[in-house]
């Protein structure tokens, strides 16, 4: 049995090889690695690969390790740290987070099999980055609530108007009727957003909505978008042109993040505008 895995991040066209082999010098790759990051030859692609050791990356070990929040974030950080240098190089499809094969051998024979799916993956991405956009409702300001219509034994110094009742109740679906009207021109927002960003960008994916409890406030659009780096520019003067237009400004935020390498757009049959299975709204 082998006393070492490979670990691969990543891959990308042979031609890339040269060009990885002078950058691939920086990136440390998992703390446990039993060498260094390099490239492997894969048939028509290379692949960036470290051995790690075997026992260290047994499906058990993984298990316990992924387990353990700060273990997690050390590897995860450490992979995104090689595939960022790999996509800053060269077209990268980067792969799923302890990738790992029994050996260099089994691993390019594997990925070798697979160029036919990760070529055309490879000439998407080429040349482009992923950045995200992400709509939030900003929440609104708290009122205070109409005092509900006092139940008291002592008596009252005057009548007490008979439509009291009536009129709390018609507050409280005034208030309901102004939610869903924020709510509603908020979706509205989210959708020009949508609507002026996926023109810019060469494929666009609905990601699945994050959790905002940190009251960052209440998240309606999360999007993955691909974009040439030579639009990248115009793609950022978009978004901030966006967050200033009236019927947008005050009724939503609109994060940005990136570039990045393309994750959510490594797989190899992703369409070029997908709804995505994850999408929510």
């Amino acid at each position: 049995m082998s006393t070492t895995a490979t670990c691969v991040f990543a891959v990308c066209p042979a031609d890339a090889a040269p060009a990885l082999a002078r950058r691939l010098t920086g990136p440390a790759g998992h703390t446990e690695a039993a060498g260094p990051v390099r490239a492997l030859p894969a048939g028509p692609l290379t692949a960036v690969v470290q051995s790690v050791p075997a026992d260290a990356f047994t499906p058990e070990a993984l298990r316990e390790r992924l387990a353990d929040r700060a273990a997690l974030e050390r590897c995860a950080r450490a992979h995104d740290e090689v595939v960022a240098t790999v996509a800053a190089t060269a077209a990268t499809v980067p792969l799923p987070l302890a990738t790992l094969y029994l050996g260099d051998e089994r691993a390019a024979a594997a990925l070798a099999a697979d160029a036919a799916r990760l070529l055309p993956a490879l000439v998407r991405v080429a040349g482009r980055d992923e950045w995200g956009v992400k709509v939030t409702v900003a929440p609104a300001a708290t009122a205070a609530p109409d005092p509900e219509p006092a139940l008291s034994s002592a008596p009252a110094r005057r009548p007490a108007p008979p439509s009291s009742g009536r009129a709390y109740l018609e507050r409280v679906r005034d208030r309901g009727r102004a939610r869903d009207a924020r709510r509603q021109a908020a979706l509205d927002a989210a959708d020009r957003v949508e609507a002026a960003l996926r023109p810019l960008a060469a494929a666009s994916r609905a990601l699945r909505l994050q959790d905002t409890a940190d009251g960052a406030g209440h998240q309606i659009l999360n999007t993955a978008h691909l974009v040439d780096r030579t639009r990248a520019v115009e793609f950022t003067a978009a978004v901030a042109a966006l967050r200033r237009l009236p019927g947008i400004a005050g009724r939503v935020t609109i994060g940005l993040t990136g570039p990045w390498a393309p994750y959510s757009f490594a797989a190899p049959d992703a369409a070029p505008h997908d709804g995505g299975p994850d999408a929510q709204r």
